[in-house]
């Protein structure tokens, strides 16, 4: 049934506008697509490397190690061509060999902790540089792992404060000023998620408030579509989050954050303010990406209500899916996509917790 729905997709984008699903509120559904001069692109479907990219960092050397590293995966998909593997090593540890310009943008008291994750780096190098010599192709991806979470901790060392003011008016809703991570049980086995703060204060402090406050416990996952959006967050009483001071629906603004950008949009999609070929930060090319949802018809209207998105390439191919720009994405899964594959409307959050970055949350303001 899937191979044969796949195969018409192929063959009509028509179909593919009929099979959008209802991710918002009560009978919101997916806003129609003006989709003719959407990028098509060589996106990045790993959300660790998106969430690397995403880091508010301006330091071209430690991006080109990044890239160098984050290719490997490409050139081993394509028929493993271990010349161009060899070749992105090879420009890693040129990198790496001459630090002073990746520890420029490392403020002074992180000196210490960077030049030894540099050190570290160049171990990882030189054994993926021996992997790839006798063409040991798994250990190569679990070594390219390794070093390249140590190039996440470098970039995040970066990092000194937050980039920009968010709107004033907003500040009768929790922020998240930089990143958070939730572990999530289920009744199918444990999600952990990774949220992006700097992409998305306001939608990433929603959530950890939220997961805070113990909100998701024990609610159903509502709905879920193959190869699409698993979603949850629906209350038993309610729509979304009544806030128990205000006793009121606690509405969150659309926010999305352009490539090139210095602050997120808020308050329209990228469809509404005519940029049609602008790429999100956080774009909707990974298995695991959350979204919050929202009423068709308001676009400000999200609240409690998110979903995961089920990234299949052939349904909904990188750079071409019709959510980019219209969903608020604000985080990435990170560990349990197996899990993720597994679960259906019905199953259960069992508990979900902050086990990260707890204190990058900023309280409302009174």
């Amino acid at each position: 049934m899937l191979n044969l729905l796949k195969a018409k997709l192929k063959n009509s984008l028509t179909l593919l506008l009929s099979l959008t699903l209802i991710l918002g509120i009560a009978t919101a559904s997916l806003t129609p697509a003006s989709y003719a001069a959407l990028p098509a692109g060589n996106a990045i479907t790993d959300g660790k490397a998106l969430l690397r990219y995403a880091l508010p960092i301006d330091n071209k050397p430690v991006r080109q190690l990044q890239a160098s590293l984050e290719d490997i995966s490409n050139q081993l998909r394509a028929n493993k061509r271990w010349s161009a593997v060899s070749s992105d090593l090879k420009k890693a540890s040129r990198l790496l060999d001459k630090p002073e310009k990746i520890l420029a943008s490392i403020p002074a008291e992180r000196q210490s902790q960077a030049q030894t994750l540099i050190e570290q780096m160049k171990i990882g190098v030189t054994s993926l540089q021996e992997l790839a010599a006798v063409k040991d192709k798994e250990k190569v991806k679990e070594k390219r792992i390794e070093v390249l979470n140590l190039v996440g901790e470098l970039e995040q060392a970066m990092v000194t404060d937050f980039p920009y003011e968010v709107p004033s008016e907003y500040g009768n809703l929790a922020q998240l000023k930089g990143r958070a991570t939730v572990t999530m049980k289920t009744s199918k086995g444990d999600l952990k998620m990774v949220l992006d703060g700097y992409s998305a204060p306001i939608t990433a402090g929603n959530f950890v408030d939220l997961v805070k406050r113990g909100f998701y416990d024990g609610l159903e996952f509502t709905r879920s579509e193959e190869s699409y959006v698993l979603q949850t967050g629906k209350p038993k009483d309610a729509d979304g989050f009544i806030d128990p001071k205000t006793k009121k629906y606690r509405a969150v603004p659309f926010e999305v954050l352009v490539e090139g950008d210095k602050k997120p949009t808020y308050g329209t999609t990228l469809e509404e303010a005519g940029r049609y070929t602008d790429m999100p930060v956080l774009p909707f090319s990974s298995f695991g990406a959350l979204a919050l949802a929202r009423p068709e018809r308001d676009v400000n209207g999200g609240s409690s209500q998110f979903f995961f998105f089920l990234f299949e390439p052939e349904l909904t191919p990188a750079g071409r899916n019709l959510l980019d720009g219209r969903y608020a994405i604000f985080g990435y899964l990170t560990e349990g996509q197996e899990v993720l594959d597994e679960l259906k409307a019905g199953d259960k959050i069992i508990s979900a917790k902050v086990v990260d970055g707890l204190e990058n949350l900023q309280e409302p303001s009174a």
